[in-house]
């Protein structure tokens, strides 16, 4: 190990700018055996490793990277897969810079250890050889009802699975995965490594309920007559708004009703032409990963001209680096310090541009500084469609309320330290308790979740 000194880091290959604008195929290749274990070579196998205590999931980074440098693979995919549920997803949608990688003792100087592909290596290679997660089928007489299947609903899931607990998972959509089958374009995640992870978890026992609501086409009332437990992995999907003049106006969307729409097309379902961006300018307002979702798919879908308009610098962008390189490798525009005014709209009320106004960042509060308009300097920005791509709230549900589930002012549902509400038996994670936060704290969430009912179920 600690070969960093004659081993520079080594991302993976990218596909070609020209040739991956095309498709919706994921851009990056997987390491090789080799490829793999030269770039895990590299870890120092700090003492007290930042990368492990920067992580969600707290991995086993640095012992499973001296397995891949060792060149094996069954044990690396052991410790890969212990305390996260499913790290194929993980190693490609994870915002490594900021966390694991970000905390690399090599990141300034030496180039921080590839630990995401890696990761994302270590599955691939170990399914292409047969090895799989390990189950031991449904042992005990308990169920636990299971509300969404998205990242947090589906780690809850795996880990009751792992001790022979019944999951029984209602999704009100007509897919399983939640955000990561329709908020996260097919080039970053692709939906059969969705697909693969659902249909091991219905192998091994995991009970799959689509196109069911819950509140709607199910009572909540029967979900706790009729299991031992339930967990709520709702997410939160609603869209905000800039609170500016016609933001509703027609071509006017918000990011999760664009992508879902783009990934139905896709998907051969389904879906409203209303969202089509073909020879058309786009504006997506917002700076996160969802906002370079957005560009990086109107990309794709044939847009004339795709501009990301952010209210503050390059530097204070919320969303992974190398998702906003990849966004400026595949022709989008950048316009930074500015802030959306009001939509622009003509007599049929349909977007024909929006209204900007310069910023600047002033005095410091609360960790970051203050952002200020200057007076004076609105700007024209043309476009035929504007996506906002402002963050996500809680969707209301009154099923909470009415079985004594509590929720905070902004709507999250309240927990204690083992991720139970304030109704016995009910537990929750994942975005409908953070707000919108990052798929790897709803599989923590999912994760913690599954241990703390298993433990008051089985003891």
């Amino acid at each position: 190990m600690q070969n960093f000194i004659k081993t520079e880091r080594v991302d993976p290959k990218k596909r070609a700018v020209n040739e991956r604008i095309k498709d919706f195929s994921e851009i990056y290749e997987i390491y090789n055996l080799n490829e793999a274990s030269l770039q895990s070579d590299r870890c120092v196998q700090c003492g007290d490793p930042y990368c492990h205590n920067r992580c969600p999931l707290h991995n086993f980074i640095p012992h499973w990277l001296k397995a891949v440098a060792d060149k094996d693979l069954e044990l690396a995919f052991k410790l890969s897969n212990e305390p996260s549920p499913f790290p194929e997803v993980m190693g490609r949608v994870c915002p490594h810079d900021r966390l694991c990688e970000g905390h690399c003792t090599l990141n300034e100087g030496y180039g921080a250890v590839t630990i995401g592909p890696v990761e994302t290596f270590i599955s691939e290679e170990a399914f292409k050889k047969g090895i799989r997660p390990e189950f031991p089928g449904i042992t005990t007489d308990k169920k636990v009802a299971i509300i969404g299947s998205g990242p947090a609903g589906l780690s809850a899931a795996t880990y009751l699975l792992r001790a022979g607990i019944e999951p029984h998972v209602y999704e009100r959509a007509d897919r399983p995965g939640g955000l990561l089958t329709y908020g996260i374009p097919g080039f970053k995640l692709d939906k059969k490594i969705i697909k693969r992870r659902v249909d091991w978890l219905i192998e091994a026992g995991m009970k799959l309920y689509l196109n069911t609501e819950v509140g709607k086409d199910i009572s909540f009332e029967y979900l706790l007559e009729n299991f031992d437990a339930v967990f709520i992995g709702i997410g939160a999907t609603k869209g905000k708004l800039p609170n500016i003049p016609n933001e509703r106006a027609k071509g006017a969307f918000l990011a999760m009703d664009f992508l879902t729409n783009v990934q139905k097309k896709l998907f051969g379902d389904g879906y409203s032409k209303d969202y089509e961006v073909k020879d058309k300018n786009v504006v997506v307002i917002g700076g996160g990963d969802t906002a370079m979702d957005c560009v990086r798919t109107a990309v794709r879908e044939g847009a004339k001209k795709v501009s990301c308009l952010y209210r503050r610098d390059v530097k204070s962008m919320p969303g992974s680096k190398k998702e906003y390189q990849n966004a400026v490798e595949e022709g989008v525009e950048f316009i930074f310090n500015v802030a959306p005014k009001e939509v622009l709209v003509d007599s049929e009320n349909r977007v024909i541009g929006v209204e900007m106004v310069k910023t600047i960042l002033g005095t410091q509060k609360d960790g970051r500084r203050k952002l200020e308009e200057v007076k004076g300097s609105e700007f024209r920005v043309d476009a035929d469609v504007i996506i906002f791509a402002l963050g996500f709230e809680n969707t209301p549900l009154g099923f909470l309320a009415e079985n004594g589930i509590e929720t905070d002012e902004w709507g999250a549902v309240k927990i204690d330290e083992n991720f139970e509400t304030t109704t016995p038996g009910v537990y929750a994670g994942g975005d409908c308790y953070r707000g919108a936060h990052l798929v790897v704290t709803a599989a923590y969430d999912g994760r913690e979740a599954a241990k703390n009912i298993i433990k008051k179920l089985l003891g």
